[in-house]
Formats: C-alpha cells, structure tokens, sequence
C-alpha cells in the first residue's frame, strides 16, 4: 500500500519504462509536423493542447494533406473516442477527489497513464490525486521535449533515409498493440475494409467513414458477446 510522500515517486518511477514507446512516437510527431504544411510553432503547440499522440498525429496528417477542418476535428474526435471508456472506470475515483483536480485531471489521461492509475483506484485519494500527478506530469514532460526534439531533427534527416514510411508503420503498431479482443479485431477489419472501399470520397471523407463504422462494429460486437 502506497503512502502519500512515496506516491510522488512511484507514479515518477512506473512510468519510466512506459516511456520507451512514447519517445519515438513523439519523435515521429515531430517529424511529421517538420514535413507537413502547419508551422512548427503551431504543430509542437499542439502538444500541449491536444496531449493526446495518436488524435495529434491524425490532425496533423489530415491537416497537412488538405482534408476539410470538420472532416479533421471528427477523425480527431473518433481517435479519442477510447477516452470515453477510460473516464467511466476511473469516475468513481475521481468523484473521491477536490473539484480542481476532476478539472485538470482528465487533461492528462493518456493510454499509459491509464494503464498506471486504473490499478490505484481503490487507493487513497490524497495517495491516488499524488501518483496520478505524478506519472501524468513524467509523460506530459518528456513528450513535448521529445516532439521538439523530432521537429529539430527531421529537417535534417537525409532525404535519402526515406522516413516517410514511419507514420504508417507507427498507426500500423498502434493498431496491432489494440488489437487484444474479437471487438477491436471487428472494429480494424471494418474500419479497413470501409476505408478501402469509400476512398473515392472527397477530402479523404473515406477515412472518417470507415473510422467510424469501426468504432460501431466494436460496439456491436461487445454489445453481441456471450
């Protein structure tokens, strides 16, 4: 059982190795801000508004390819719709906490901190408000540093090395790592397929379709499951 004056640590601590994915992902950010048409200043602000790597890396891509703004803010929405799940197991905690932190709070509910928190919820509340900060302020840090850091390098990366393939790849991992179950394996076959199938629509439409019979293909499949 974790005490209020090591909880700061801890959160610091089980972080750490949680980080090893998100420095390139963030690096890889970067880089796609340096190669898009959205400023740098704009893009790696972005990381403190958006805080969320895959949502960020959509509307970056998105934005930067041409897609209409309310097709971008959608695909943006969809990416984050996962977020929903994540606040309904951590509201009783929350309900536990002062009215400044169930504000400020769901700011840094990313993917890792999730997987950090969700195990501390029947925690103390001093104990889980301190190790939750704790880990959340260790990602939030080190990935706006790394994103920077993918901004300097990218425009000086050879032309020759062809990171162009990164972007993909790193949606490819992501979706094969939330792949864990017969719903998110309905959700990425239908997603694909639509996708596949609708990408004649104007401003790339086709990637919000299929986005988003993914996400109800999911929903039934949970929904239908014995």
């Amino acid at each position: 059982m974790l005490s209020i004056d090591s909880a700061r640590r801890r959160g610091m601590v089980d972080a750490l190795p949680l980080l090893t994915p998100v420095i390139p992902f963030a690096m890889v950010l970067g880089l796609a801000i340096s190669e898009s048409s959205i400023s740098d200043l704009v893009g790696w602000s972005g990381s403190s508004l958006i805080f969320g790597g895959a949502a960020q890396l959509t509307v970056v891509t998105l934005s930067g390819a041409g897609v209409g703004l309310l097709a971008v803010i959608a695909a943006g929405w969809v990416v984050q719709a996962r977020h929903l799940m994540y606040s309904a197991a951590l509201a009783p905690a929350f309900g536990l906490q002062p009215r400044w932190f169930r504000y400020l709070g769901p700011y840094f509910l990313v993917d890792q901190v999730f997987a950090l928190v969700v195990m501390r919820t029947d925690s103390d509340p001093d104990v889980f408000r301190r190790y939750y900060l704790s880990a959340a302020l260790t990602f939030w840090s080190v990935w706006q540093v790394s994103v920077a850091l993918g901004l300097v390098v990218g425009p000086v990366v050879p032309e020759s090395w062809a990171l162009g393939f990164a972007v993909p790849l790193l949606f490819l991992g992501l979706l094969i790592g939330a792949v864990d179950g017969p719903p998110a394996a309905a959700a990425a076959v239908v997603a694909a397929g639509v996708t596949l199938a609708t990408m004649g629509i104007p401003n790339r439409g086709g990637l919000l379709v299929g986005a988003l019979s993914g996400v109800v293909a999911g929903y039934m499949t949970q929904r239908w499951r014995p």
